[in-house]
């Protein structure tokens, strides 16, 4: 008798709308890994005790998505250093010794937008929109690239301010309130709130963007467009969203549980169809 597949899933609330079967499917037949992928919608009250449950019960490892991040990094019994960072998890990992908490999202944006999209991080000027949980685990790595200058801006500047300070032994960096950005065009600018998603566009500047800029928005799909419109018409050079992010995490949390990172490339093209078709 073949021994059951090893059980992983995505949890969040909602998470009807995620992409990540689609993507660990993709992936385990691809490295021929023999393991299920569900999604598992939790309320944030039950967050803990379904997870121990679905531990226990023999799952090896989850995705984890909004509203969890933070629960999920007190729920974990050892962190990696990138998750401490972030003060957040999005992947967790079942050892011997207990359950592992990891955050794969900075390490996914770093790889699409050096990888896939072939920009330069080092020496270039770095504007990331928002002081929330998604510029905290993107900051890490980004940082670890040498940027000539990072520059948090958020709505309430001391929020910006105090997310600097707590990563200024990385790199140079300062956060400030949008008005206060200025120093010209930006090489990047990430959008990472989630503004878009309603249609709106953070006041920043448009002499923050230049011809050469590359703007990329954390949000994707049809109703995460907002940015990259309004971007396109400061004259950006491109204007992109984070599908390339979404796949380059999830090969890493699949690297993390499998031992093996998947290619991206198939996946993405498949997603980029899909989202063509739809």
């Amino acid at each position: 008798m073949s021994r059951a597949a090893d059980q992983y899933g995505v949890v969040g609330h909602p998470v009807a709308h995620s992409l990540s079967p689609f993507i660990h499917g993709m992936f385990a037949r691809e490295t021929g890994e023999e393991m299920t992928y569900r999604l598992f919608d939790i309320a944030p009250a039950d967050f803990r005790e379904w997870t121990r449950d679905f531990f226990v019960q023999g799952g090896r490892g989850l995705s984890v998505t909004l509203p969890h991040k933070i629960a999920a990094a007190d729920f974990a019994e050892d962190l990696t250093p990138r998750a401490v960072q972030a003060a957040a998890v999005n992947t967790l990992m079942a050892r011997a010794d207990g359950i592992l908490g990891d955050n794969t999202d900075g390490a996914g944006l770093v790889r699409d937008l050096c990888d896939n999209l072939s920009l330069v991080i080092t020496g270039r000027r770095i504007l990331v929109i928002g002081a929330g949980g998604a510029t905290r685990g993107v900051l890490g790595p980004l940082l670890g690239l040498a940027p000539a200058e990072l520059v948090i801006a958020n709505r309430t500047p001391e929020r910006a301010a105090t997310l600097a300070a707590a990563f200024e032994d990385l790199g140079e960096l300062r956060g400030v309130g949008f008005e206060e950005v200025g120093g010209g065009p930006f090489d990047i600018v990430i959008n990472a709130t989630s503004a878009s998603l309603s249609g709106e566009i953070p006041p920043i500047a448009p002499g923050a963007i230049g011809p050469q800029t590359v703007c990329y928005d954390l949000a994707y799909g049809k109703s995460a467009t907002a940015f990259v419109e309004w971007a396109k018409r400061q004259g950006c050079a491109r204007a992109l969203q984070g599908l390339g992010m979404l796949v380059e995490q999830a090969a890493e949390a699949f690297r993390l549980w499998r031992g093996v990172r998947p290619g991206t490339a198939p996946v993405l093209a498949a997603l980029r169809q899909r989202a063509a078709s739809a």
